[in-house]
């Protein structure tokens, strides 16, 4: 039974090797008995066949995942021809850092616990925006398999210097932490990780006129901290010859803007050059509803700073939150400068749909930079973050799929790859899935959604877009076997989660909607809903509607009609709000054995 086990994790076709291994164990049994006379050799025969058969039943079981369709649409002004819609890739994309090469800009968000990380993005104009690859891309690269998916990888940041493009990235509670990786081609492939002898988080790569590299992240105070949030911007020469951090590390700002205020979590810095000065860009007041952009400058990059008394650059804090359609928790800005002078800044920002609920996350927006006096302001202070807003100086690109508005596609996996967009919960330690010709095939897990550092469920998820979406699932699960199950999910965190199953018994077969809303509750999820199934080999259809806090479960068997599985039920338990942490929702098939 090892053998079989070890012969299935090393297949990339799991289902045909896995039988193959069993019939192997059945046929030498066979031989073993008929060759053997005595009674104890009978019963050897016996228990090696028994356990042969228990091999194929425990890991018979797969489902063919045919397609996955999906149509969002959140409302709010259309843009015009003129304009371009904010945010400008939505769902869970926080985090932004960018960089202008040429013609280009390159944007790269976090992906903290998700596989393949790092999202890498290509536009002409700032507003159409596509996915050209993923940083972290190898399971080889980077571990980060056996914690909570709010760790992992952190805030990103890219630049680019003579030919070579660069990334900055905090690697949380795994490996060595803080690394560069780079990458003559932003598409890819990415080296592998240059680990760097610096604490902290949010590291990010600045390259001076002179050639020389320095890096500036966010770590704790010098000496004592005065305050639960006390932190402090440090930075340090990177050599480029031996990638090593070389002279004295320095804090640059300590406790942030107005530090008799005791503000919290200065993080997020980026520096660039203007006009004969250093500016230092930063976050304070953590990623929620407090969050704000505060600016520096210097003279010296080594400084000393000073600090604008206009600060904030960009925050949505000091607005009324009862306000209709709010965006909020606006901060973590880079700037970035056209050729033709002016500057445009990505932030971070977030859509609540009731109180401080949004299931999407963190998302990437976009608004110009304004001059004033030599300091740059997003907005002014009191001033809402646009839905819609003018356009960037520039040509208009154009995008394969979009990032943002109303849209609906769907997908079969009928490559040799599942699209880059798809992630699984951690990196991948076997072969659980598989494209092709029919679709998806999935092997379901003894891995739970909510089995946290045990391993990797059998989940591939997207990125959830919309508040107001509708997910819909066919799946084929006839070679399922009795105690397994497989369907959709939508997943806010191991802690948090939705997922309506086809559910194979020993009686036959059921849909079965579970829900988890918390980590006292089973790892498994709780059951909402179910309904049991007259033919278990029929295909099924699991539709979820989700209107903001609500969510709406039917299934449909073979080209049978929609029935209702659930009618109307709490989808809060999916938003950042209920779950905690950093993440956004995803969505997308799921198997699992119990």
């Amino acid at each position: 039974m090892e053998a079989c086990h070890h012969a299935a994790l090393a297949s990339q076709n799991v289902m045909p090797r896995r039988l193959a291994c069993c019939h192997a164990g059945v046929l030498l049994a066979l031989r073993q008995g008929m060759a053997q006379g005595d009674l104890l050799k009978r019963l050897a025969w016996l228990t090696g066949l028994l356990a042969a058969v228990s091999c194929q039943l425990a890991h018979a079981g797969t489902a063919l995942i045919t397609q996955i369709e999906y149509q969002g649409d959140d409302g709010g002004p259309a843009p015009t021809a003129a304009q371009y819609r904010n945010p400008v890739v939505a769902g869970f994309h926080p985090d932004p850092s960018a960089v202008r090469v040429g013609d280009d800009f390159y944007l790269v968000n976090s992906s903290f616990g998700y596989f393949p990380g790092l999202p890498v993005f290509k536009s002409s104009d700032l507003v159409h925006w596509n996915q050209i690859g993923n940083a972290i891309d190898r399971a080889t690269q980077i571990d980060y398999g056996n914690d909570e998916l709010t760790r992992g990888l952190f805030a990103a940041s890219i630049s680019y210097h003579a030919g070579t493009f660069y990334i900055a990235n905090t690697c949380f509670y795994c490996d060595g932490g803080n690394f560069l990786i780079t990458a003559t081609d932003p598409a890819g492939p990415w080296s592998d990780p240059i680990w760097l002898d610096a604490k902290g988080i949010d590291p990010s790569l600045f390259f001076d006129d002179d050639g020389s590299a320095w890096l500036v992240n966010n770590d704790v105070p010098a000496g004592k901290m005065r305050y639960d949030g006390h932190r402090a911007i440090w930075l340090q020469q990177l050599d480029l010859a031996s990638m090593k951090l070389v002279g004295t590390r320095q804090v640059i700002v300590d406790s942030g803007f107005k530090p008799a205020t005791n503000p919290e979590h200065i993080e997020g810095p980026h520096l660039f050059r203007r006009d004969g000065y250093y500016y230092l860009t930063a976050a304070e007041g953590g990623t929620g509803e407090q969050h704000a952009q505060m600016i520096y400058r210097s003279r010296q990059i080594t400084g000393p700073y000073e600090t604008w008394s206009g600060n904030p650059v960009l925050t949505q804090r000091d607005l009324d939150p009862l306000r209709t359609a709010p965006i909020t928790s606006a901060g973590h800005a880079q700037f970035v400068e056209l050729k033709d002078g002016t500057w445009w800044a990505v932030f971070l920002a977030t859509r609540p749909y009731r109180g401080n609920h949004y299931n999407v996350g963190r998302e990437t927006f976009l608004l110009p930079v304004q001059w004033r006096d030599g300091w740059p302001v997003v907005l002014p202070h009191g001033a809402a973050v646009p839905a819609v807003a003018a356009r960037p100086p520039l040509p208009a690109g154009t995008q394969a799929l979009p990032t943002t508005g109303p849209m609906q596609w769907s997908e079969r996996f009928g490559d040799a790859r599942v699209p880059m967009q798809w992630m699984t919960i951690h990196p991948p330690t076997t072969s659980w899935y598989q494209p092709g010709a029919q679709g998806l095939r999935v092997t379901p897990a003894k891995i739970a959604l909510g089995d946290i550092g045990r391993g990797q469920p059998a989940y591939l998820g997207h990125r959830l877009q919309h508040h107001h979406a509708t997910l819909v699932a066919s799946v084929d699960g006839s070679a399922l076997a009795p105690g397994e199950q497989a369907g959709l999910a939508i997943v806010a965190k191991e802690s948090n989660f939705l997922a309506a199953m086809l559910v194979r018994e020993a009686s036959g077969a059921a849909v079965v909607l579970y829900r988890r809303a918390g980590p006292q509750q089973p790892g498994t999820g709780t059951e909402l809903a179910r309904a049991p199934l007259p033919d278990a080999t029929q295909p099924v259809k699991l539709r979820v509607a989700l209107d903001a806090a609500r969510v709406h479960v039917d299934y449909a068997v073979g080209q049978g009609q929609w029935q209702t599985l659930l009618e109307q039920g709490d989808a809060s338990v999916l938003s950042t709000e209920s779950a905690g942490g950093f993440l956004g929702a995803t969505f997308g098939p799921y198997a699992y054995a119990r």
